[in-house]
């Protein structure tokens, strides 16, 4: 403690700790009192006994007397005596299986020390290969660096080009969308001036067809037969509807489309479509453009990269980790021999303790084995009808050997209780003052307490490994890590000596990192999304004067129909009037107009509304795209302009901003790197649990293979000195009844009084039966005469 003063003692604190250490010592005082009263007093109190004895006294007196309880009497310390001598063996036996655990358990310490020797190898021989792969692991985050950085325009660049194409995509899309629709519109246009050349034709066709049917068919109603009152009603009402034969629309007045397609033919001549392309590869070569742009910048960072691998390298190298655990792994190897040249010498030594703890179990079977054998005699030998002082021989001696078992405890008990107070002070106070505390781990909070291992040093154990005891390490806090299987750099606070996630934050995740790709310029000025030619293309198709023709005209002509009247039905209802005729000529001339008719509709009617419906698609299709021509032209212009002018001023903050983020992912790398390097430190690196084991074994060995074991010696023993005592008396009590007695108590009747009265009197065994008839004639108590005192009364 560093020479406590006496001044330190009268200290408030100092005396209550004292107090404290009495008020816990009490009972092993108290009891250690008694067990040294026992040993002092029993030795005097058997020389006592033994004095009062030889002067007849305290049971010595060879003289019983006659009781009517006196078998209830010996039945009862029989059994008592039997009781206790079956505790005391119960004792013995408890005690010799605690000495017998010793020696066993001593053996298998052997295998807890080369466990925790293989441990303690294995944590030496692992921990230089574990260091070696956390550095080496840099390597991986630097390859996945470098990747990213040799991959710089896919990713860069392809982050620029998802951020840049919200805008240029839809621009040069509906700009492809509008060179579709010109070739449409060409192609609507070619169809309506082919439609309209096939309608104009068609309707001479079909007005020279009609006119012709339409004459002969009044020719044939001008026959006599019409006259007849019954047919000319038929007649005339057939003759007038011979003006509906005729056609309708009128395609002769349409306008040409001609200029408008030469229009745009004259455009179509400038293929947009691959103009288009062409700003499509341009703004796709995005990726290009960076990784060329940012060659330099590249390089810089790879030897930056270098730099610090090698800088990693050399941190590693400046502690000689490899070196230290060879030299601990030699100390464990000469420590384990030297261990291990002792077996011999701790094998004989417990042999020897082992001998002397049987020798001490032999002196209390010693006293059982009288006491077992003087039972065994007195039971077997007395005699319910023999007086005291008649009893055999083999009573006799069960009286004998229950005194010569009381007399050997009194030799030995003082011994024994000697031996049991000085074991319960010593493992008693072991168990409550190491084990107990070690076991609930309430000993680290002690030794751990401030100050209290040594004056001038807070905490102990970083004052004795690091020489600076202000670092908040405890032994407590140290087994708890070790015991959780944490790394040994976390568990004795290696941090506090030498940072590695400081040193790593410092080279791994550098700052100079960041400030080169902040530095990085991405010129997209070269991208061209629509060349002048694709524009000049666009404002030529929204001039080329799909505007100015009348749709409306072609429209209404298309809706008019081909003839004035269904042809079809015409011819039908001619048939139904022919029918109405009687048969003859003009039946049949009716039925061969229909006939001609239906000719004439499936020859020129039907083509005709063919083309008719080509046309009315191409000239709704063509007035459906050339509405607001000029204005939609106008506004695909403006939208790639928009994205042209978001690539040439506004592209550097999205470089910027994509920048940041590419610069953060080859960060990340560094960042997931040293976090866990953090966690292996912790938890998997040099994993301290051989340490915790130690701890574990010296607990296990120490305290529940030593330490229980004597605990456990010294109550058995213990029990069997207290059960000695009951033992002594109970032997001393029944030896009266088991020995022959040299005196003994008779009862004769008294001539000299009118009672039946009788009187007890004392008697020596009879030697001559003349001396027996003469005691029976004179009721005198004789008290140790001898056969010739007889002969002389």
């Amino acid at each position: 403690m560093g020479g406590i003063k006496i001044e330190e003692w009268r200290k408030p604190e100092n005396v209550v700790l004292l107090l404290q250490g009495i008020y816990y010592e009490a009972g092993f005082i108290i009891c250690g009192a008694i067990g040294i009263l026992f040993f002092l007093v029993l030795p005097i109190l058997g020389t006592c006994f033994c004095l009062c004895r030889c002067c007849e006294n305290c049971g010595g007196e060879m003289h019983q007397r006659q009781r009517k309880n006196a078998d209830c009497q010996r039945g009862f310390y029989t059994a008592s005596l039997i009781a206790t001598t079956i505790f005391i063996i119960v004792g013995v036996v408890i005690a010799y299986i605690a000495n017998q655990n010793v020696t066993t358990q001593i053996k298998s310490t052997r295998r807890f020390i080369n466990t925790n020797m293989r441990d303690l190898k294995k944590f030496a021989n692992n921990t230089p290969a574990q260091i070696e792969y956390l550095t080496a692991q840099y390597t991986t985050a630097k390859n996945k660096v470098l990747s990213d950085l040799d991959n710089i325009g896919p990713l860069l660049g392809g982050r620029i080009q998802s951020q840049l194409e919200k805008e240029v995509v839809p621009s040069l899309d509906t700009g492809l969308r509008m060179a579709g629709a010109m070739r449409e519109m060409k192609d609507a246009l070619e169809s309506v001036s082919s439609s309209l050349e096939v309608l104009q034709e068609g309707t001479g066709k079909l007005q020279t067809s009609l006119s012709g049917e339409r004459a002969s068919l009044s020719n044939t109603l001008s026959d006599p037969a019409c006259t007849n009152g019954a047919v000319s009603h038929t007649c005339n009402t057939i003759r007038a509807t011979l003006s509906q034969l005729g056609v309708n629309a009128d395609f002769s007045k349409l306008p040409d489309v001609g200029h408008a397609l030469a229009s745009v033919n004259t455009v179509l001549k400038t293929d947009l479509s691959n103009i288009i392309q062409k700003g499509y590869a341009s703004f796709n070569n995005t990726p290009t453009l960076v990784k060329e742009q940012t060659r330099n910048v590249v390089s810089g960072v790879k030897g930056m990269l270098d730099k610090i691998s090698t800088e990693i390298n050399n941190f590693a190298k400046m502690f000689p980790v490899e070196a230290s655990l060879a030299n601990f792994t030699i100390f464990l190897d000469q420590g384990q021999k030297n261990i291990e040249s002792f077996y011999p010498q701790i094998d004989q030594v417990d042999f020897y303790r082992w001998i002397a703890c049987v020798g001490v179990l032999c002196m209390v079977i010693l006293i059982t084995a009288f006491n077992i054998l003087g039972l065994m005699c007195g039971i077997c030998g007395y005699e319910k009808q023999a007086t005291p002082t008649t009893r055999g021989c083999l009573s006799n001696t069960g009286g004998n050997l229950l005194m010569a078992g009381v007399g050997f405890t009194f030799i030995f008990a003082w011994v024994l209780m000697a031996i049991v107070t000085t074991l319960f002070v010593v493992g008693g106070n072991v168990e409550k003052l190491l084990c107990e505390p070690l076991a609930n781990r309430q000993l680290f909070k002690i030794i751990d307490t401030p100050y209290i291992v040594h004056p001038d040093k807070k905490n102990f154990l970083p004052g004795m490994l690091f020489q600076n005891p202000n670092i908040d390490l405890t032994l407590g806090s140290m087994y708890r890590e070790c015991y959780e299987n944490n790394g040994l750099y976390h568990a004795l606070q290696l941090e506090t000596m030498f940072n590695v996630n400081s040193f790593l934050n410092k080279t791994a995740y550098n700052k100079d990192l960041a400030k080169v790709f902040e530095s990085v310029q991405v010129d997209l000025q070269d991208i061209t999304l629509l060349e002048q030619a694709g524009r000049d293309n666009l404002i030529n198709f929204a001039n080329s004067g799909l505007g100015q023709i009348d749709y409306e005209t072609y429209l209404a002509e298309i809706n008019k129909g081909v003839t004035l009247v269904d042809l079809l039905t015409f011819a039908s209802d001619l048939e139904a009037q022919a029918d109405q005729l009687p048969r003859g000529a003009l039946e049949n001339a009716l039925k061969g107009h229909a006939s001609s008719i239906r000719q004439i509709n499936r020859e020129h009617v039907v083509p005709m509304e063919q083309a008719m419906s080509t046309l009315s698609q191409s000239i709704r299709l063509l007035q459906r795209t050339s509405n607001d021509l000029p204005v939609k032209v106008s506004n695909i212009l403006s939208a790639i302009d928009a994205a042209e002018y978001l690539i040439t001023h506004n592209a550097s903050h999205v470089v910027k901003q994509e920048t940041k983020g590419y610069t953060q992912t080859l960060v990340g790398y560094f960042t997931q790197y040293t976090e866990w390097v953090k966690t292996s430190l912790t938890a998997e690196v040099a994993q301290c649990k051989p340490i915790s084991n130690i701890v574990d074994s010296m607990e296990i060995v120490v305290c529940s293979f030593v330490v229980d074991s004597v605990n456990t010696f010294w109550f058995g023993l213990g029990g069997c000195c207290i059960l000695l005592i009951p033992s002594i008396i109970l032997s001393v009590k029944l030896a009266k009844y088991y020995r022959r007695m040299d005196t003994e108590d008779v009862f004769d009747d008294s001539p000299y009084l009118n009672t039946l009265t009788r009187f007890p009197r004392a008697s020596a065994p009879p030697s001559y039966s003349w001396a027996r008839e003469l005691e029976l004639n004179f009721p005198l108590r004789i008290s140790g005469l001898s056969s010739s005192d007889l002969v002389t009364v």
